[in-house]
Formats: C-alpha cells, structure tokens, sequence
C-alpha cells in the first residue's frame, strides 16, 4: 500500500477549493479529495507499516503544533510525478518544510519531491490549458491560516487514514 504523512486540509481550505471549482470545470483531473502531504514513504507492506508508524512517532515526536497558511494559486507546469501541469494552493509554513527535511533526512529523500525541492501545497487540478491555468494563477484569494495540530499517515491503496498523530502541545 502506498503511504504518505499528510496535514489534514481544514473546512476553511476546502470551501476555498470548493469555490474554485467552477473555474476548473475544463482541466482534465480534478482533486476531489484534498491533500496536504508532508513526505511520500512509497508502497509498504503490512510488516514494513506496522515498523514505519512508530519511527514516524519518534520522528514527529518533538514537533509542536504549527501554522500553515495558504498564499495563492500557483502551477506546476511539469512536476516530478504525475500527469502534467498541476495547479495547485500555495502553502506557507517553515516548520512544515523542517519537518519534511527531518523526514527526507531520516527515512530517504524523493529526489525533486522532498528537502530543497519540496512545494508545500494542495493539489487543485491537473491539465487545463495555459491561458485558464494563467487566469487561476492570477486570480486574487484571501489567505486562509490554520494551526496544524495532527498529522495523518494516509494509505492511498484504501483511501483512508491509516495512522493519527497529535502534535504535543
């Protein structure tokens, strides 16, 4: 099953995508499920999950809760993984990019994912032509803030959280 540690999105962040939706109608994928992933630890199996929770554990264990904020729209117009462009809501938050570099460093770096090459965000949509993806880029949101306060190992084989980890307070 393929892992990834994710920042729950909030209610605020998914009415905000939620009123973009009408202007990503035309783009060929859009992400209906919103993420805000941290580190990608790839395809584990049951034995090698059941190790990589409590490693994780210890390797969050020191991180308090923490601000995140969303800046804008911005695009990747040929991303490391997946079908191309992407746009996506900018993320802001330098103790989400310590943590992914603490991750990378404990657990291996994704080369053009994680450490210098790591883009917090929330995947939009993927496709759509440049004049459309240059209109959401410049298109004016309001910055949405919110304090992270768990992180959630997400298994994308079922589609579902695996693992919840409360940031200590």
């Amino acid at each position: 099953m393929p892992i990834s540690l994710n920042v729950p999105v909030p209610g605020q962040v998914k009415r905000l995508a939620g009123g973009l939706e009408p202007d990503l109608y035309t783009f060929e994928h859009v992400r209906r499920r919103l993420t805000l992933g941290i580190k990608r630890f790839g395809e584990r199996t049951p034995m090698e999950y059941a190790r990589l929770v409590p490693a994780v554990r210890q390797t969050i264990a020191a991180t308090p809760p923490f601000e995140a904020r969303i800046t804008g729209i911005e695009t990747f117009e040929a991303p490391t993984k997946g079908d191309s462009p992407v746009v996506y809501l900018a993320v802001e938050s330098p103790l989400l990019r310590e943590l992914n570099a603490r991750l990378s460093e404990t657990f291996g770096a994704i080369e053009g994912i994680d450490g210098e090459d790591y883009v917090p965000h929330v995947t939009l949509a993927r496709g759509g032509t440049r004049a459309e993806r240059e209109r959401l880029r410049d298109r004016q949101i309001e910055p949405v803030t919110w304090d992270v306060n768990e992180l959630v190992l997400w298994d994308a084989t079922h589609e579902e959280v695996a693992t919840r980890f409360s940031l200590p307070v």
